[in-house]
């Protein structure tokens, strides 16, 4: 009887004591980051909410939120979330933090981008070179981005030659083949800066306002799909916009750099 009563006891103390849970598609590229380990202990001490990560490219992620499969997504391309909110499957798109996409490349910069005036023409000298260039490839929020800098740039990826290297993989995973081979390469700079198999690579161009990364959240909407934890969903965005949440993004940093600057609104 006393094994009994004691079973039951650890029974009831274990179930007082788990936390929500949640899903959340996310990019790779914060993934990559490193952010998320620092944010989620600390959702979990102020929330006690469990919040499993689908890590993905920004694509995948919206086609998860869309089959109701997650209950928020946090990602980054602007016509994509626009169109996501649009047909219904998210309920507002809610901006949390931003930093910038910048292009890697060998230390000895052979397309010679470094001194470039802008984010197009550091694309097309790397096709007039035709030096190797790792792409995601995999409908991310940056091979969006990247997508979009070459139709600017006059430029068509699926006429380019043997140069062109489509990986369809993360932003870790495109970073190593780069690493690699040696290539040239768009990243965003918090998966850089955290990256550790940097090899010959450097940060080679930035700052072009065409290159500025915005990261937002999109919590799916329960009357498309019914079972989602819409609760959740805003509890977990009044975190991460709050003050809390400031702090601890702004206060991120590798080697002294800042990988994400906050700025959310308030409502």
């Amino acid at each position: 009887m006393r094994k009994l009563v004691l079973g039951l006891v650890a029974l009831m103390i274990g179930t007082a004591v788990q936390a929500d849970d949640m899903k959340m598609a996310v990019t790779t590229s914060f993934h990559n980051s490193g952010l998320a380990e620092v944010l989620l202990p600390e959702i979990r001490k102020d929330l006690d909410l469990e919040v499993q990560l689908l890590v993905v490219g920004t694509g995948q992620a919206i086609k998860l939120g869309e089959a109701g499969d997650v209950d928020a997504v946090l990602v980054h391309s602007r016509a994509a979330e626009d169109r996501f909110v649009e047909e219904g499957f998210g309920m507002h798109r809610r901006e949390i933090m931003y930093n910038d996409f910048v292009f890697i490349g060998p230390g000895d910069d052979p397309a010679g981008i470094a001194d470039d005036e802008s984010a197009i023409e550091a694309l097309q000298d790397i096709a007039s070179a035709e030096v190797d260039f790792v792409s995601r490839g995999d409908d991310s929020g940056t091979h969006k981005k990247e997508l979009s800098l070459w139709k600017a740039a006059d430029l068509d990826a699926e006429g380019f030659g043997g140069w062109y290297n489509a990986v369809g993989s993360g932003m870790g995973a495109a970073l190593n083949t780069a690493a690699g081979m040696n290539a040239y390469i768009l990243s965003d700079r918090a998966s850089w800066l955290n990256f550790g198999n940097k090899a010959d690579l450097e940060l080679l161009y930035s700052g072009d306002p065409e290159l500025f990364n915005q990261y937002a959240y999109l919590p799916v909407n329960p009357e498309k799909h019914d079972h989602v934890k819409h609760d959740l969903a805003v509890k977990l965005e009044d975190w991460l916009t709050s003050d809390r949440a400031k702090e601890l993004i702004d206060g991120y940093e590798i080697g002294g750099e800042t990988l994400f600057v906050f700025n959310a609104e308030p409502e």
